[in-house]
């Protein structure tokens, strides 16, 4: 059987692709605090805004492709048996050809029941999200993404893919987001595990870490895997 790897993937990979992330944003969007945006709170408050904003969110989606990064861990999938978990909204590791993909914060282009998280939606040909868009129970339509105060979702099915693991490789996260981020403590200790980033305030225990764009990076990583050689 294929080896199995993991792959943990986080806002820096599609920011590479040209998405703005939140600390692009440096907390704020037009003025207003990105928790105003991201919350159950904020959205009972000002719907039309927090649709606004993920509005936007998905129309600049159509306009960015897959970069090196995502390619790089699709092509895994010729060789090994492969899980990427992300914590990106994003449908850039899909597009790539990643075959297996577990969103534990959502999928921006899916639609969600406000009363109803078991209510969720394909987008379709419909981009925005407008006041008066309901699901069948009556509620108006949100994004399908998990907002602050919310449960990530798959969380079970990922802490066993991480059990699971032959390879950890861990890109383009800061690790400070919790929970997501406590998922890498269940990896194996004899798995061999990477972590690819900028920057990190500490490099997990166990983790070789390698500093430098996740374009650049993973292409190597992945390449070395490959042909059977430590990165």
């Amino acid at each position: 059987m294929s080896e199995k790897i993991v792959v943990f993937t986080g806002a820096g990979v599609s920011q590479e692709s040209g998405l703005r992330t939140f600390r692009d944003m440096g907390g704020l969007w037009q003025e207003h605090n990105i928790e105003d945006v991201a919350s159950p709170e904020g959205f009972e408050r000002n719907p039309a805004m927090v649709l606004e904003f993920y509005n936007q969110r998905r129309r600049k989606l159509g306009e960015v492709e897959p970069n090196a990064a995502h390619r790089a861990i699709a092509e895994l999938e010729r060789d090994f048996d492969v899980v990427v978990v992300t914590q990106n909204v994003d449908d850039l590791h899909e597009r790539a050809g990643s075959t297996r993909v577990v969103h534990i914060h959502g999928e921006i282009l899916k639609n969600r029941s406000s009363v109803d998280p078991a209510l969720r939606y394909p987008a379709g040909g419909k981009i925005d999200i407008d006041l008066g868009d309901l699901c069948e129970k009556g509620s108006q339509l949100r994004p399908d993404v998990v907002w602050f105060g919310e449960d990530v979702l798959h969380y079970p099915e990922s802490v066993q893919h991480f059990r699971d693991a032959d390879r950890v490789l861990v890109v383009g996260t800061s690790l400070t987001v919790v929970p997501a981020a406590g998922l890498i403590r269940y990896a194996a200790a004899k798995a061999e595990k990477v972590v690819v980033a900028l920057d990190l305030d500490t490099v997990p225990h166990g983790f070789h870490f390698l500093r430098g764009k996740a374009t650049e990076m993973v292409p190597q990583v992945t390449d070395a895997w490959r042909r059977g050689r430590r990165p």
